[in-house]
């Protein structure tokens, strides 16, 4: 309750900062939207590695898994099948290519023994070349209208998108605080081999869970393709930083054993707001990346404090 308490306080305060600069510009619903907007894509990200980051392990391929979802469920095979029968096969093929990264990833790391960083660098750099060749490099408009329709509408004034966001963010909080499944991923995460001596099969739930992760990413496809439309080898670009870092800034822990749903929305609108807040400013991308390099320290620096004092108590 405590670290949520700082996170609101440091949001509210990125919101004071944004109202005294920018003014009604920042103030108005419509900005708050876009700040909902380009945080869903992100939040649905982050959700999926929350659950790898607290069991102990990292996905750097979150946003090329993305992008190479994007691409696949936007070919013209895809489309052309979608708008022959419905616009749910561009949902299922996104969703079906994000877990078989993720599946790949689950079986390297877990039963291959690489280790989670190696594996999930070089399914990064794969997926983005994949994702180059089927495209050929160039974008794949989506032109399967009641796709668009469905993804690009509001409901009582929320976009679609945002209320996707919010309705990973509550599944994702029920299954790590509410079920076998999420205790067993913080069991592994605090100790994997007396979690195995407690009977968990550790290889299998890690498996699990980078399927969860690549799940999320081919959930962050299809939001991504009703966004902007497009299906490009570029979607996801450096995305796998921006989650990381949401996940860390909202107090789970890298070396895993601790997880919370909860800080990582309020890390993903904490990052969200404050690149909403430099871009009303006219302030440089580099700009940007020294201010989040700044948070992102000093909430690791905070990491190691909590994590030494729980070693002393």
């Amino acid at each position: 309750m405590g670290r949520n308490v700082g996170l609101v306080l440091a949001l509210v305060a990125l919101g004071i900062v944004g109202y005294v600069t920018a003014g009604e510009r920042f103030a108005s619903i419509d900005n708050v939207l876009t700040i909902l907007r380009s945080a869903a894509v992100i939040g649905v990200l982050s959700i999926g590695m929350t659950f790898v980051i607290t069991a102990g392990g990292i996905d750097l391929s979150v946003g090329s898994v993305m992008g190479l979802s994007t691409v696949w469920a936007s070919t013209l095979a895809t489309q052309t099948m979608a708008a022959d029968t419905h616009w749910i096969v561009m949902v299922v093929t996104a969703l079906a290519v994000g877990t078989v990264c993720g599946l790949i990833n689950g079986v390297l790391i877990a039963y291959g023994k690489v280790v989670a960083f190696m594996s999930t660098l070089a399914m990064m750099v794969a997926a983005r070349g994949l994702a180059e060749m089927i495209s050929n490099r160039q974008t794949q408009i989506v032109t399967v209208k009641p796709f668009l329709n469905f993804f690009r509408a509001d409901f009582i004034g929320i976009p679609v998108l945002v209320w996707m966001f919010v309705v990973v963010a509550v599944a994702g909080w029920i299954v790590l605080n509410r079920t076998t499944f999420g205790r067993r991923t913080i069991a592994v995460g605090g100790n994997p081999e007396a979690a195995r001596l407690a009977g968990i099969k550790v290889k299998r739930h890690l498996m699990y869970l980078y399927c969860l992760v690549g799940f999320t990413a081919g959930i962050a496809a299809v939001m991504m393709l009703g966004r902007t439309t497009a299906g490009s080898s570029t979607n996801g670009l450096f995305y796998e930083l921006d989650v990381i870092a949401a996940v860390v800034v909202g107090g789970t822990l890298l070396v895993g054993g601790r997880g919370t749903i909860v800080g990582t929305v309020f890390g993903v609108l904490i990052f969200m707001t404050l690149t909403n807040i430099f871009t009303l400013n006219n302030m440089s991308t580099s700009a940007q990346n020294v201010a989040k390099g700044v948070i992102i320290v000093v909430a690791v620096l905070l990491q190691q404090r909590f994590a030494s004092r729980t070693r002393s108590d």
